[in-house]
């Protein structure tokens, strides 16, 4: 397995920072943010020094019931190409639920949410993996995720779940230390136990990022220190096996570029504390054959996981044996990141309007489940905007409007035509 060394997230806003930052061996970078005719000169840069650019995708959908998209596969297959990455990394999780197989509509969830973890649940993962790795050029590593709810019903702890999965697919993991430690906060998950049933010689590299406490939940927000605590999990991992790569994360609230120096700094001490010189021994068998998964398997996930969004996004009653409190604070957890996210994606929305913006967004949330991507997101919510003859002043307003016909085309119908249509 191929050594990384230490590596660091390349963001746009950092990405000056991260040329000039000593002992950056790696990048990762978000697959779904990268043009792979268009890269970055400060990418361009690195890889023409040679530093290793790997390329992390988080729209896939592994865990979902449906199998990947193939026109995703196909572009994360173009930015593997055009990077000269050695491996792809996604995540357990699905993304997405409901469609023609439930009888419901597709609803996105824009984020990662958790696979139960039961036999069909890795049945269909397992194949879906299979269906990827066919489709990408280079080797293919998944995820563990962060959670703040539990499923109910569950047979297997995440290490369990993680060893059954690389032993039939052969897929690599990518460990996130930092999901380990919010599911201990979250879900009362014991990190050493995940580490101990870990398939540990499967492990590509390892994720570390930072985050916060509130209310007695740990939210992982990539915008925050990392925590000792995390670093204590990283040792503890390294103590098991010699990471072939270590990565910190860090998405937005950047610091200045000698705190993220301090914070490898601190990675690497964690990692030669733990003091494992080699990898393990492979306790992992080649992959098996995957039989195709039956129509009624998928089909049983996809009910749930649709339930389970529905309830997260569009406001329909809480499955039974799930946590109503956490699943509220899911559910609006979700609805202010797509806030946030659309603000990027469409910057112009909070400019308009000002300190209105999130308020505005976050009542058009709880009554519109996102459907499409971030970009429809923003247009949609700007039309219903308008429909309703919002913003109040009418400069705003004509701002909004300019905007939205821009970008969508025909001007939405006013309020008065809606009412007699």
């Amino acid at each position: 397995m191929e050594r990384l060394g230490t590596g660091i997230g390349w963001r746009p806003e950092i990405a000056d920072a991260v040329e000039h930052m000593p002992g950056v061996d790696w990048v990762e970078v978000v697959a779904e943010n990268t043009c792979p005719g268009h890269l970055p000169e400060s990418l361009r840069r690195l890889r023409e020094r040679g530093v290793t650019v790997v390329p992390h995708g988080v729209s896939l959908g592994l865990g979902g019931a449906d199998r990947p998209d193939g026109e995703r596969l196909r572009a994360l297959a173009e930015r593997a190409e055009a990077l000269a990455a050695p491996l792809v990394t996604e995540h357990i999780a699905f993304v997405r639920a409901g469609g023609p197989r439930t009888a419901s509509p597709l609803l996105e969830a824009g984020h990662l949410l958790p696979v139960p973890r039961t036999r069909d649940a890795l049945d269909v993962l397992c194949e879906n993996v299979r269906v990827a790795q066919d489709a990408l050029p280079v080797p293919l590593a998944v995820e563990n995720i962060a959670a703040l709810i539990a499923w109910p019903g569950e047979e297997m702890t995440e290490g369990q779940f993680l060893y059954d999965l690389a032993d039939r697919t052969g897929v690599r993991l990518l460990i996130d230390v930092a999901n380990l430690h919010t599911n201990h906060v979250n879900r009362g998950e014991d990190p050493a136990k995940a580490l101990s049933e870990l398939p540990v010689e499967a492990i590509a590299y390892v994720h570390v990022a930072g985050g916060f406490e509130r209310d007695g939940v740990w939210h992982d927000s990539h915008a925050h220190p990392v925590p000792p605590a995390v670093l204590d999990i990283l040792g503890d991992l390294a103590s098991r096996v010699a990471p072939p790569g270590v990565l910190l994360e860090r998405d937005e609230n950047f610091p200045e570029p000698a705190e993220l120096e301090r914070e490898l700094t601190a990675i690497r001490a964690a990692v030669a504390a733990g003091g494992a010189t080699a990898a393990a021994d492979s306790r992992l068998g080649g992959p098996v054959p995957v039989a195709a998964v039956p129509e009624a398997t998928r089909q049983r996930v996809g009910l749930a996981q649709a339930a389970v969004l529905s309830s997260l996004v569009a406001g329909t009653p809480v499955p039974e044996g799930f946590d109503r409190v956490r699943m509220g604070v899911q559910a609006r957890a979700l609805a202010g990141k797509r806030a946030d996210v659309v603000a990027k994606v469409a910057p112009e929305l909070p400019e308009i309007l000002g300190e209105s913006y999130r308020p505005a967004f976050l009542a058009y949330a709880q009554e519109q489940p996102m459907t499409g991507g971030y970009r429809r997101d923003a247009l949609d919510f700007a039309g219903r905007l308008l429909r309703e003859g919002r913003p109040a002043d009418r400069a705003s307003r004509r701002r909004l409007r300019a905007w939205w016909q821009h970008r969508a085309g025909p001007a939405p119908r006013r309020r008065t035509l809606l009412r007699r249509a």
